[in-house]
């Protein structure tokens, strides 16, 4: 119980809920015991009196006594009808507190686990596949609330079940009791038997689904080269197979949960013919009578449920206790990317790095090796060099994705991890190398750095990217929507899209990263031309592959495996006939191709 004790301030939470919920469960079963008791007055009623009303036969007593005797009957039968009727009224009332309390718990849990996921750095998601993000905030938070809820309340019912029908059992006739409880424990052991087995099974079936789930998935998303390779037929042979792994588990399944109602029907059966040879006994010894055999026998059916409930519930909740380990292990992971005095300043845009090294904690590659620059406020700087250099390790350093493994980074001269993150991260706009679109409208897409931002500013800021035209040519404009991952757009249309999200805010620093590797040569002649004017008085990173890109800078880098192996204008770097100008040749040389 060790991880579901988590869950202990939840349940403080709720208390109310919690308290009622056992006021009302305590309330319900003296309902449901009552009756029983009632049964066993009025068959006794009936025996005592039926001797005596024949005695009488055809006189007026006899009328007077058969008046009483079914005014009796009536009222044992109206006080059984009230009493079931109250019993229904605080079950309901039982569920209203107790399964309601579980899924405010559920909403809490899940928000928790959300927003704690949001606060996690970019090196948890790079360790951590989506998956996995997702079953733990569905499927686990589902199976925790089954402990919470329904496994609590049937725990606690039968608690109160046990308590107060042993009781009476007990008062009445303590040899019949122990008989008539003799098969229960193997009831309550068989039932566990059943449901731990039913439970193994049923994961098996649960991973088995997962991965039909992820290959379809899969050839959903891909299905534009399942089409232009051809492979229609091997993927329907591949979903078959999955298909028929699934159908042997779940048949598996149905075919060992068939056991689960002939064993309680065997046991059930056994304690009630024991129940009515001992009680027999009983009767014959004068001791009992067979009221108390009624009584007693309803008292074995309402004892069933509960212990058959309590291998369920212990299946549940070891079920749930795994389900909050693997909750917890992402909840005690704390985020390294905090800050140290929480500053709120306006920022100019000047940026820093003092002898950086960054190393990916993952993968233990070294992507930035003692890495210095400075960018004046207003400046833009260009940062070239091949697959792997590190140029995007500097993007993800700017808006602080990570942290330096060694050396500072500083705005405005002050170490950025001073400043607020989400402050300083809303002053700055980002272009990443793989663009992200979100299923919404165009509008809201571009709108999303900054939701308040106007109609007009959006508009400047797709005219600047050079999309506005693109967007009046669909039939809804800005409010087309967008699919899965912006799939209704080009590669380039996404990138300029991207472009437009991030100097609508008009940020003081601009981070661009490879973001016109999509886009045609004439289109980017006109975007930059764009980002020129953008990009003055503005501090400007523009991270590319193309020289073209860079040549708007006031100062360019040449990165090679995380070092500056070159560094200054345009021109200068055209005269050292270097890396830089071997790369410039190369670019020329296609394009006049």
């Amino acid at each position: 119980m060790k991880h579901l004790a988590y869950l202990n301030k939840f349940l403080l939470k709720y208390k109310w809920y919690l308290i009622l919920g056992t006021i009302f469960t305590i309330i319900s079963n003296l309902f449901g015991v009552i009756p029983a008791q009632v049964v066993r007055h009025a068959l006794d009623l009936v025996k005592e009196t039926i001797d005596v009303y024949f005695l009488f036969d055809n006189t007026g007593i006899q009328k007077n006594m058969y008046d009483v005797f079914t005014t009796s009957i009536s009222i044992y039968g109206l006080l059984i009808l009230v009493m079931a009727i109250l019993k229904g009224i605080f079950l309901f009332a039982v569920r209203q507190t107790l399964i309601v309390m579980s899924r405010h718990i559920e909403y809490d849990l899940k928000n928790e686990i959300y927003a704690h996921y949001q606060s996690l750095p970019l090196s948890f998601y790079r360790k951590n596949n989506t998956g996995d993000l997702m079953a733990r905030i569905s499927e686990d938070v589902s199976k925790v609330r089954m402990y919470i809820g329904p496994s609590i309340m049937y725990l606690m019912n039968m608690a109160v079940l046990v308590v107060l029908v042993l009781s009476y059992m007990f008062s009445i006739n303590a040899r019949l009791t122990w008989w008539v409880l003799l098969p229960m424990p193997l009831l309550s052991a068989s039932i566990f038997f059943v449901s731990t087995s039913v439970n193994k099974r049923s994961e098996e079936i649960q991973r088995s689904l997962s991965h039909l789930s992820t290959f379809v998935q899969e050839a959903f998303s891909g299905i534009r080269v399942l089409k232009a390779f051809a492979r229609e037929d091997d993927s329907v042979k591949r979903f078959r197979k999955e298909s028929n792994v699934y159908k042997a588990k779940s048949l598996a399944l149905t075919r060992f949960d068939a056991l689960f109602t002939p064993t309680i029907a065997l046991l059930i059966g056994l304690s009630t013919v024991l129940c009515v040879y001992i009680g027999g006994q009983e009767i014959i010894a004068g001791r009992l009578t067979p009221g108390n055999i009624t009584e007693f026998i309803m008292y074995v059916f309402m004892l069933t449920w509960p212990l058959t409930a309590l291998g369920w519930t212990s299946s549940q909740i070891q079920r749930a206790a795994a389900s909050q380990q693997r909750i917890n292990e992402f909840l005690h992971i704390k985020t390294d990317i905090v800050s140290e005095k929480n500053l709120t300043k306006e920022i100019q845009g000047s940026i820093t790095f003092r002898n950086v090294h960054f190393t990916y904690t993952d993968s233990g590659i070294h992507a930035l090796k003692d890495f210095n620059l400075h960018i004046k406020a207003g400046e833009s700087v260009a940062i070239l060099g091949t697959t792997g250099s590190g140029k995007s390790t500097i993007a993800n350093l700017i808006v602080r994705m990570y942290d330096a493994t060694e050396g500072e980074i500083l705005i405005d001269g002050i170490a950025i991890k001073d400043y607020n993150i989400q402050h300083v991260r809303s002053q700055m706009g980002y272009v990443p190398q793989e663009v992200f679109l979100f299923s919404d409208t165009i509008l809201n897409n571009a709108k999303f750095g900054s939701p308040d931002i106007t109609d007009e500013r959006i508009i400047k800021a797709v005219k600047d990217a050079d999309l506005y035209k693109n967007i009046m040519d669909f039939p809804n404009k800005f409010e087309t929507k967008l699919g899965e991952r912006g799939i209704t757009l080009s590669g380039g249309q996404k990138q300029r899209l991207s472009i437009a999200r991030a100097i609508a805010r008009e940020p003081k620093i601009l981070v661009l990263d490879d973001c016109l590797s999509a886009v045609d040569t004439n289109t980017e002649n006109i975007i930059l031309n764009n980002l020129e004017r953008i990009m003055q008085n503005r501090t400007s990173v523009i991270i590319s592959h193309r020289v073209s890109s860079a040549k708007l800078a006031d100062k360019i880098l040449m990165l090679d495996e995380g070092v500056v192996i070159e560094q200054g204008t345009h021109e200068e770097l055209l005269k050292k006939d270097g890396a830089y100008k071997e790369l410039y040749e190369k670019q020329l040389q296609g394009e006049e191709v």
